[in-house]
């Protein structure tokens, strides 16, 4: 049983949001950021990156940063930018790209969903990243951005929200600099809500595809405030966080890639002694990229030259549905 229930959104009124709409904080650096914001005193940057309303040379975890996180999110409310919803509701968001839809729903998950691993997980956390986020969420007194999670593809709920989307126009639809569209519809009938509330509560787990940081931070600050209110319910707003649910059946998977920047004194021929514990290797053909063509394969680049790697039966649980998939064998 899953958690996936209705809230109340501070969102842009229709006429700001393509201004606030915003690239997520961690894909690019403070001074990236400056440039992106030159004239737009809306956009949800001046949340996410605060410090860029700082002197450069702020240390980008001080208070100072997290305060003025907080006073810019206050600041879009006061000149009427952004607006909390008069009810809880779920919200439909659609994005095109490159001609390809995906559609997904947006609600609050469940601490416990995550703390008891109804929510899986494949990727660990940073401490210095979780702490940042955490500090954000908590001064703040909100989630800023959602976890991206998977669910499994359901026909029931996809009608639902395909119905929605034909009897109903949508709150916003625009397309950003990066020529991504952006659809969202919002979900206030009650009779809807519950439908889907009830689908997703037929579901066993959710999987978080982008979003581990911001999920343990968030967990984390639920933690705390539950340590400081031994009373709590279960129902506070606290307990629960942001997140965007998608089927599994409208997405599609991108290469995953690491790179190794130091063979921690290893020649690159004792690297691969180490390399064969877990996997065969094998030369790719010459002159081309390799690309894994089955599961529990990969690709490995090395000064002009690519292998192919497959993972050995026995170095995974073959039986976890987590640890199994290729994203945790690789960064296992």
């Amino acid at each position: 049983m899953a958690t996936f229930r209705p809230f109340r959104a501070l969102r842009p009124t229709p006429e700001y949001a393509k201004q606030v709409a915003a690239l997520p904080y961690d894909v690019m650096n403070s001074e990236e950021a400056r440039q992106m914001v030159l004239g737009n005193p809306h956009s949800f940057l001046h949340v996410d990156k605060a410090e860029i309303d700082l002197p450069p040379g702020t240390d980008l975890y001080s208070k100072e940063v997290y305060q003025k996180a907080k006073s810019n999110l206050g600041k879009l409310v006061t000149d009427n930018i952004c607006a909390e919803d008069a009810q809880p509701c779920i919200y439909i968001y659609r994005q095109i790209m490159n001609g390809r839809s995906q559609t997904g729903l947006v609600g609050c998950a469940g601490a416990d969903d995550y703390l008891n691993n109804k929510i899986k997980k494949h990727e660990f956390t940073r401490a210095d990243k979780e702490a940042d986020r955490t500090n954000h969420v908590d001064i703040c007194d909100a989630n800023t951005g959602p976890i991206f999670l998977i669910y499994k593809e359901d026909e029931s709920i996809s009608s639902i929200v395909e119905h929605y989307k034909k009897e109903n126009k949508p709150v916003y639809d625009f397309v950003t600099e990066d020529g991504i569209a952006n659809t969202v519809w919002v979900i206030d009938k009650e009779e809807t809500i519950a439908q889907i509330t009830e689908k997703f509560a037929q579901t066993d787990s959710l999987y978080i595809a982008d979003g581990h940081h911001r999920a343990a931070s968030a967990v984390s600050v639920a933690k705390k405030r539950r340590a400081a209110n031994p009373g709590f319910t279960g129902e506070e707003e606290f307990n629960f966080f942001l997140a965007v649910a998608f089927p599994e059946d409208e997405l599609e998977i991108m290469d995953y890639n690491r790179l190794i920047k130091d063979l921690n004194g290893f020649s690159f021929d004792e690297f691969l002694v180490k390399v064969k514990a877990n996997f065969t290797v094998e030369d790719a053909e010459a002159g081309k990229p390799y690309k894994p063509d089955q599961p529990h394969t990969f690709g490995m680049f090395y000064q002009d030259k690519w292998y192919k790697l497959t993972a050995k039966t026995g170095t995974y649980d073959d039986n976890d549905p987590v640890e199994r998939l290729d994203v945790s064998i690789l960064q296992h």
